[in-house]
């Protein structure tokens, strides 16, 4: 820890805390579903129905392609996500919610939801927009994304 007040250290370090402490306590949530972070993750991008080329998928669930292929295709033997060919670009496959992924995924979100409320922090929605326009700033290609539009 610095002994600057708001040095960028003191920042990197709360926020790997935040987010080893975050997934701990939504880990223990979602493995009373026999469901990991990264299967969590994937599912809440897919919740917008739009289906997701597994590329994208890959470097939103901040996984390797192998290993993003073997949890989708965990996720495809438990009826909640399927592939097809990408009708724009027959070369990719597009991954989707299943309607039992659907189901799932918004019964999850309530259980989610109900512990970070637990929590007490009313600003959560505003922590999570200064968060996302960090990431903006830190990646040049998320911000050409989000600037041609939202992909959630």
């Amino acid at each position: 820890m610095s002994d600057v007040p708001g040095a960028p250290a003191d920042l990197l370090r709360s926020l790997t805390r935040a987010e080893r402490l975050l997934s701990r306590r939504l880990g223990a949530v979602l493995a009373e579903d026999a469901l990991s972070i990264e299967a969590w993750r994937v599912l809440c991008l897919l919740a917008d129905g739009q289906g997701h080329p597994m590329s994208e998928v890959s470097a939103e669930a901040s996984l390797p392609p192998g290993t993003l292929t073997k949890l989708v295709d965990q996720l495809v033997d438990r009826n909640l996500v399927f592939r097809r060919i990408d009708p724009m670009d027959r070369r990719r496959i597009r991954a989707y919610l299943t309607a039992r992924g659907r189901r799932e995924h918004d019964r999850l979100d309530e259980r989610v939801r109900a512990n970070l409320a637990e929590l007490g922090m009313p600003q959560v929605d505003d922590l999570t927009v200064q968060l996302a326009d960090l990431i903006g700033r830190l990646d040049p290609a998320r911000r050409r994304v989000d600037a041609v539009g939202p992909h959630r």
